[in-house]
C-alpha cells in the first residue's frame, strides 16, 4: 500500500501489516524511534505553509499565523520534547524485591514496551494538533500508528493523508480519508490503543466499539469549562485574559471558557471591561482577517440556536464587538454574552464551541462549586483570585482534566505535564512522560534466585502440621 486508503477493507489488511510488521521486529530501539519522530517534524517544517493554507481555505476563513502556532507550532513542541527525552523514559525500572527473596539474589524490573498499532482520529478545530501531538507519543513509545483526519476539513484532511504517504512507509505510519461511516469502521478496528479527540457524544459511540476488541482508549473531549472569577481577583486582568482568550479560534476550542461565573456586584463593571477588552482585539467582524470563521453553516447554526433559545427564554444577550445579522455566506461572527440564562436553557448544558460565553451572577464560592459539579466534569477549570485558602478550598472541591489559575487555557501548552479529561470530559492522557506511558505497556519482570527456600521453610505441600500456624502468626496489622 503506497496511498492514502479510503476502503474499510484496505483499513483492515493495513491494521493486519502493521500488527505483523510489529511482531517481527521485536525491540524498538531509541534512535529508531527519534527517527520516526524526526520525519514528523521535517515534515511539518518542509509544508507549514500549505498545511496553513489548507486550514484557512477549510474554515472560511482562519488566520494563518494562527494555524502555524496552534497547530504546526504545537505539534512541534510536542514531537520535538518527545523525541529529546524518549530514550530516558524507556529504562527500565528497578523494583525492589520482596523478602527474603532479594537477600538470595532475586532481581525485578518494569520494561516499558510499544503495544503495538495505535489508531488516532483527530477532530477538525485543530486538525494537525489533534492527530500528531499523540502521534509524537505513540513514536516516542515505539509504535506504528494509522492516522483518520477529520472529514469536516476536506482540503487539510487530504493534504496530510498526502504528505503522510509521501513521508512514511505505510507499515510505520499510514493513514485513511473518508466520512462518518469510515470513522465508526476505524474505531471497530481491533487496535492496540485508540485515540479520540471529539465531542462527548460521539465518544460514546467509539468506546462501544472499542469495546468489541478490548482496545484501550484515550478520549479527549471537552465539556463546559467554567471560570470563578473570585472578589479578590483583579478584574480588569481577568477580563482581558478571558476575552482573549475567545478570540482563539473564536471559541472553538475543547478547554476554551464556557460559562464565566461573577460576584453578582461585580457583573455589570466585569461586562463593561470585557466588552473593552475585546475590541480592542477585534474591533469589527466580517471582513477581519484576525478573526476565525465557525467552520460550516452547520456548527453555526448550532451555537445560533443555543443563544436565541437563552435569549427568547429570558437571558440578556449582547454582541461584542457589535450585534451583526446572521449571514450564512460570511461565517465571521461577533461574540455573544449570553447572560443570567434560565438554568434549564440548552446553552446551560450543552458544549458551546463556539463565539459565545455565559456569564452567570453569584454570591458565595460554595455555590458555583455546587453548579460545576452539578455537571460532568469539565476538561478544563479558571480561577482569577488572590485569596490563597479560597483557591486551594476550589482545587480541593472540585475535578477538571487541568487548571489554569490567574488565566486560561495556559495548562495545556505545557509539554512535560500531562494534558486530558475526567469523566465526561474524557480519560487517559498525553503528553510528555504520561503520554509515553499511556502507549506503553508497563511489565513486569521478576527473575527468580538459583536457590529456592521454599522446601527448607515448609512452603510445599503436602503441607506439615506447622504450616497453618505458620501462616496465622503473620496476619498481623503492622
Amino acid at each position: 500500500m503506497s496511498c492514502a486508503i479510503s476502503s474499510v477493507d484496505d483499513l483492515s489488511a493495513l491494521l493486519l501489516e502493521q500488527k505483523a510488521a510489529f511482531n517481527a521486529q521485536g525491540a524498538v530501539p531509541a534512535a529508531l524511534r527519534r527517527a520516526r519522530i524526526q520525519r514528523v517534524i521535517d515534515m511539518l517544517v518542509a509544508h507549514h505553509q500549505a498545511l496553513a493554507q489548507a486550514m484557512d481555505a477549510d474554515f472560511g476563513g482562519r488566520p494563518q499565523g494562527f494555524s502555524l502556532m496552534n497547530d504546526v507550532l504545537g505539534s512541534l513542541g510536542s514531537l520535538k520534547h518527545a523525541r529529546d527525552h524518549l530514550e530516558g523514559w524507556m529504562q527500565d525500572e528497578p523494583r525492589p524485591v520482596f523478602s527474603p527473596y532479594d537477600q538470595l539474589g532475586a532481581e525485578a524490573w518494569v520494561m516499558y514496551q510499544p503495544k503495538g498499532t495505535v489508531g488516532i482520529l483527530g477532530t477538525w478545530n485543530a486538525p494537525l494538533y489533534t492527530l500528531l501531538s499523540p502521534l509524537g507519543s505513540a513514536l516516542a513509545a515505539g509504535n506504528r500508528a494509522i492516522l483518520k483526519p477529520s472529514e469536516v476539513v476536506p482540503r487539510t484532511a487530504a493534504l496530510v493523508a498526502q504528505l503522510i504517504t509521501e513521508w512514511f512507509d505505510p507499515l510505520e505510519v499510514g493513514v485513511v480519508t473518508g466520512g462518518v461511516e469510515l470513522a465508526q469502521a476505524f474505531s471497530a478496528q481491533p487496535f492496540d490503543h485508540l485515540v479520540f479527540t471529539g465531542s462527548t457524544a460521539v465518544a460514546k459511540s467509539v468506546m462501544r466499539n472499542a469495546a468489541q476488541n478490548l482496545v484501550p482508549v484515550t478520549l479527549e473531549l471537552g465539556g463546559k469549562s467554567p471560570v470563578i472569577v473570585a472578589r479578590s481577583a483583579d478584574l480588569a486582568t481577568a477580563a482581558f485574559r478571558i476575552a482573549l482568550s475567545k478570540t482563539t479560534n473564536s471559541g472553538q476550542v475543547c478547554i476554551n471558557p464556557d460559562v464565566v461565573y461573577v460576584p453578582r456586584e461585580q457583573l455589570e463593571n466585569f461586562i463593561d471591561a470585557f466588552a473593552s477588552a475585546y475590541r480592542t482585539f477585534i474591533p469589527e467582524v466580517s471582513d477581519n482577517p484576525d478573526v476565525v470563521a465557525v467552520v460550516n453553516p452547520q456548527h453555526l447554526a448550532r451555537v445560533e440556536t443555543l443563544v436565541t433559545q437563552a435569549e427568547q427564554a429570558g437571558a440578556r444577550v449582547l454582541s461584542v464587538p457589535y450585534a451583526q445579522p446572521v449571514d450564512a455566506q460570511n461565517r465571521r461572527r461577533p461574540l455573544q454574552l449570553v447572560i443570567d440564562p434560565a438554568p434549564d436553557s440548552l446553552i446551560m448544558h450543552e458544549e458551546i464551541f463556539g463565539p459565545a460565553m455565559v456569564l452567570l451572577p453569584f454570591d458565595e464560592v460554595d455555590q458555583v462549586i455546587a453548579q460545576i459539579n452539578g455537571r460532568p466534569r469539565p476538561l478544563a477549570l479558571y480561577y482569577f483570585g488572590n485569596d490563597a485558602e479560597e483557591q486551594r478550598h476550589v482545587l480541593e472541591h472540585t475535578l477538571s482534566g487541568g487548571v489554569t489559575l490567574n488565566d486560561v487555557m495556559m495548562h495545556a501548552a505545557l509539554h512535560d505535564a500531562p494534558f486530558g479529561g475526567i469523566g465526561g470530559s474524557g480519560m487517559g492522557h498525553y503528553h510528555g512522560r504520561e503520554g509515553f506511558l499511556e502507549f506503553s505497556h508497563m511489565r513486569t519482570v521478576l527473575r527468580a534466585p538459583e536457590h529456592d527456600p521454599r522446601g527448607e521453610w515448609g512452603l510445599l505441600p503436602p503441607y506439615s502440621e506447622h504450616f497453618l500456624a505458620a501462616m496465622v502468626a503473620q496476619i498481623t496489622p503492622d
